[in-house]
């Protein structure tokens, strides 16, 4: 009987250990997929012309050109495509996309990007294809995301499963340089996500030593300026009682404990630019400075930029009040004022909504016969629009994968263009049919 019960135990546990089985593709499924397939060269053609229209963030004529093509794209699949100009930001505009369904499923936000890091004074702007990589500017951050999510929308219309999805597509404008106010930037994507169930993020997917990882977070992105003032004077007094040390001691202290302090999980901490002496001064745009004085004179000002990264608000305001605690220990006869520009990107941080939508995904990749997909590190991603809609559950790195990402050679990976719009398409069509309120 004990020898019975064990076995019976053993059998019960490997069961339970062993990988859940997979869902065979349905027929809406299987014709998904072949349409995906059938439009390969169809996606790539359409990533040419895009990369081709240069779309950097302040090239508006640009970015608008490449709205005007998107349109082109989801006029056709039932789409009312709206152009919301940006002109209070000095930013072009975004396009904003509704589909109407069946209004049961869930409602579906899906996010990109028009425009790129790429400037029309930039020397890289040329397209060129070797074999399956492709090489361009943002060829994969944002343009080979929206081609995507394009082939992922036109394989649900070619099965069938388009018309009964309630989808919203919010493709924005400034992700790589944003405009303010943010409260008018990006007031539109915000609306979506307030009228959306779940948000879909078509930025970069990311690998790590060749595999497909899951992303169900992304940390934030906010800039500080630190301003330090000091008495001048006779380097030969310098650090002593009447002149003190000056303000490249003192912005060199909080700088040093900021480093020493500040540590923590899924922070960090940068430090861009940095002048001082007699004089010392950034620019308006916060990209460059200057600074004179003499190697014999106390320096009176000196200037930091730099940016943090945290997981959520309760650490980004956990760590600002560390670093003005810090500042507010001035070496004598100096004085500091740090500031935090309020144009910075906010966290997503990962909830158990989110962590849900990737078992969801890893569903769809025992499907497609896919690896499962672990979850990534969120300190391996940059910041990002879906974070402004982190009050819904959300999925990060639904477009392609590639290299140099904001560098000139930025490639994409033209085999995972085809990998993940079967990916979206699937994932898209189950969600739309899974009731309001699921989970």
């Amino acid at each position: 009987m004990k020898t019975a019960c064990a076995a019976l135990l053993g059998a019960f546990a490997l069961a339970s250990a062993a990988p859940a089985q997979a869902a065979p593709p349905t027929p809406a499924e299987r014709a998904m997929i072949a349409a995906v397939e059938a439009e390969r060269e169809r996606s790539v053609k359409l990533l040419e012309d895009l990369v081709k229209v240069n779309s950097g963030t302040m090239n508006l004529p640009g970015v608008e050109q490449v709205g005007r093509m998107m349109r082109a794209e989801l006029e056709p699949l039932g789409f009312d495509v709206r152009w919301v100009p940006m002109k209070a930001t000095d930013r072009a505009g975004h396009i904003v996309a509704v589909h109407k369904g069946n209004g049961r499923g869930k409602r579906l936000l899906l996010i990109g990007h028009l425009d790129t890091v790429f400037e029309p004074d930039s020397p890289f702007q040329a397209w060129t294809r070797r074999g399956d990589v492709a090489e361009g500017p943002g060829v994969g951050d944002d343009k080979g995301g929206m081609v995507v999510m394009i082939a992922a929308l036109r394989a649900m219309q070619a099965a069938g499963t388009l018309k009964d999805a309630d989808i919203t597509v919010v493709l924005t404008g400034d992700e790589e340089k944003p405009g303010a106010p943010l409260s008018i930037g990006r007031a539109d994507l915000i609306a979506a996500g307030r009228a959306s169930d779940v948000a879909l993020d078509f930025e970069g997917l990311s690998r790590e030593g060749g595999r497909d990882i899951g992303a169900i977070a992304r940390r934030s992105a906010t800039s500080w300026t630190l301003r330090a003032t000091a008495r001048s004077g006779h380097s030969s007094g310098v650090c002593m009682e009447g002149p003190g040390c000056g303000a490249v001691y003192e912005l060199t202290r909080i700088l040093d404990a900021f480093r020493r302090e500040l540590a923590e999980p899924n922070l960090t901490y940068n430090v861009g630019i940095l002048v001082g002496g007699a004089n010392a001064s950034v620019n308006e745009g916060r990209t460059g400075g200057q600074a004179s004085g003499k190697s014999n004179i106390i320096a009176a000002e000196a200037v930091a930029v730099g940016d943090i990264r945290t997981l959520s608000n309760e650490q980004e305001a956990r760590v600002r009040a560390k670093m003005q605690a810090i500042v507010a220990r001035h070496l004598p006869k100096t004085e500091a004022v740090l500031t935090f520009e309020e144009t910075g990107y906010p966290p997503m941080a990962p909830t158990e909504g989110n962590k849900a939508l990737l078992a969801r995904l890893n569903e769809v990749n025992r499907t497609l016969g896919l690896a499962e997909m672990p979850q990534g590190d969120p300190a391996r991603r940059g910041a990002g629009d879906i974070a402004f809609v982190s009050f819904i559950d959300g999925l990060v790195g639904l477009g392609p994968a590639g290299e140099n990402s904001h560098a000139p050679g930025e490639t994409i990976d033209l085999t995972s263009l085809e990998v993940q719009a079967k990916r979206a398409a699937l994932l898209m069509t189950r969600l739309s049919r899974e009731p309001r309120g699921s989970r």
